[in-house]
């Protein structure tokens, strides 16, 4: 990161009812950043690591307020949601209405319809979907290990996690011809930062993928409102089907951009996860000869540790790398005056990489998630999946077939890479920035 320069502060303005002004950036420090061609995360770094865990900026007339401490995020995101919501998400012309993008009483709808999907009883009827991704991976893995093959990481994550929320949703395996299709998912999630600002341009950017994925969706809607299942039974599709009957608001139109989102949102983040841990698995071995030598196959013990694996990179490339909202009224955040209409950029990957929190925090440690490790209490200092009311609803999801598939494959591969990627590429995703390519020697 950018962060050889000592940020300045503006001098303070005279103190607001409430609060203390909030600490900002002098406007040469962000232009020597910007003359420099940075990256936003190396602005925001300077902000945090200048001014502390409520920091400002200005990219134009108005200044954007930075959160990084845990007692501001944990206001702004668990406490006060109300007060800072989400003005449009950046994903909305893949996405449509889907719960990711929608507000007020709509998202409040959509999101009580699915939250109890990925919890409890919910879960239990994935675990079987689940393994059986993780198995026909591990059998992709096994030719490969025979032939030599030399395949992309990145890519085979992709499948995985593309293969387990497809099956989660119509109850079929991903066959070959519906993985090409729903390969313009990611092809779209990738394109997202480098569009036109004007919504038809970017949509005409990308209007073949985009076709191409509404023609799995709508062959998909169509299955499901026949009651046609697959071998698993129904999928949670059939869930949003059979609400279109009794809800009105669950048009043909929303119920495909709920099932878009659960295909975007349920399997880029697990394979940008996966893809980060077999990289920092090749730079620090010893990390996976610990996990399994916590336990026998399918003790709690190796869960646990192989669980920790998940959580260590998860900290360091977090899943949701940064929550922007906006203020809806003036607020108070941990001592500082928030105008209403403030632009707000929560970063976890920044809390999480925090020395006052995490020491040494750039170092690879998965102890830090075991019982002993002595990760920092208390609600904001670890938040890969975002906290509060908004928070990813596949969490649990998420972390279950991360472990399941590393339960399949860490005993008995390991990725010999003829390249890594350089750095890391920050877009919706904090993603590797190229290829990964490996052959597989077995153990």
């Amino acid at each position: 990161m950018a962060t050889d320069a000592a940020p300045a502060q503006l001098p303070q303005q005279p103190t607001g009812p409430g609060g203390r002004p909030v600490p900002e950036l002098d406007p040469a420090v962000v232009e020597r950043w910007r003359a420099g061609g940075g990256e936003l995360v190396d602005l925001l770094a300077l902000a945090r690591e200048g001014l502390g865990g409520v920091a400002a900026f200005r990219l134009g007339p108005r200044p954007t307020v930075l959160v990084t401490g845990p007692e501001a995020v944990q206001h702004v995101l668990a406490l006060h949601p109300d007060r800072y919501v989400k003005r449009s998400h950046r994903a909305r012309l893949l996405i449509g209405d889907g719960v990711l993008a929608a507000t007020g009483e709509a998202w409040k709808r959509q999101r009580r319809l699915l939250q109890s999907q990925f919890t409890g009883t919910g879960m239990r009827r994935y675990e079987q979907r689940i393994a059986g991704a993780a198995r026909a991976t591990a059998g992709r893995w096994a030719g490969y290990a025979r032939t030599g093959e030399v395949f992309d990481v990145g890519e085979e994550m992709r499948r995985f996690a593309l293969d387990t929320i497809w099956r989660a949703l119509t109850g079929h395996p991903l066959d070959e011809a519906t993985a090409r299709e729903l390969a313009s998912v990611g092809a779209v999630m990738a394109a997202l930062p480098t569009l036109p600002a004007d919504a038809v341009e970017a949509r005409d950017s990308v209007a073949g993928e985009l076709a191409r994925i509404d023609a799995v969706a709508r062959a998909a809607v169509a299955a499901a409102r026949t009651g046609e299942a697959g071998p698993d039974g129904p999928g949670l599709l059939q869930v949003l089907v059979d609400a279109s009957k009794e809800r009105p608001e669950y048009t043909d139109e929303l119920v495909r951009d709920e099932l878009v989102t659960l295909l975007a949102a349920g399997h880029e983040t697990t394979a940008t996860t996966l893809t980060w841990l077999y990289l920092l698995l090749d730079r620090h071995p010893e990390a996976r000869q610990e996990a399994l030598a916590a336990g026998g196959e399918g003790s709690p013990e190796r869960r646990e540790a192989v669980q920790a694996l998940v959580s260590e990179t998860l900290r360091l490339y977090p899943s949701a790398w940064i929550l922007p909202r906006y203020t809806a009224e003036a607020d108070i955040v941990a001592g500082y005056a928030v105008e209403a209409d403030s632009d707000v950029l929560v970063c976890p990957y920044l809390t999480h990489r925090d020395p006052a929190l995490w020491p040494d925090p750039e170092r690879f440690d998965p102890r830090r998630f075991t019982a002993d490790g002595g990760r920092p209490g208390g609600t904001g200092t670890y938040l890969p999946f975002g906290i509060g009311p908004r928070a990813c609803l596949g969490t649990q999801f998420a972390l279950r077939e991360s472990t399941v598939l590393l339960e399949h494959l860490l005993p008995l591969y390991v990725p010999v890479f003829s390249s890594v990627p350089a750095g890391a590429a920050y877009s919706l995703t904090v993603r590797p920035d190229g290829p990964a390519p490996a052959t597989l020697a077995t153990t």
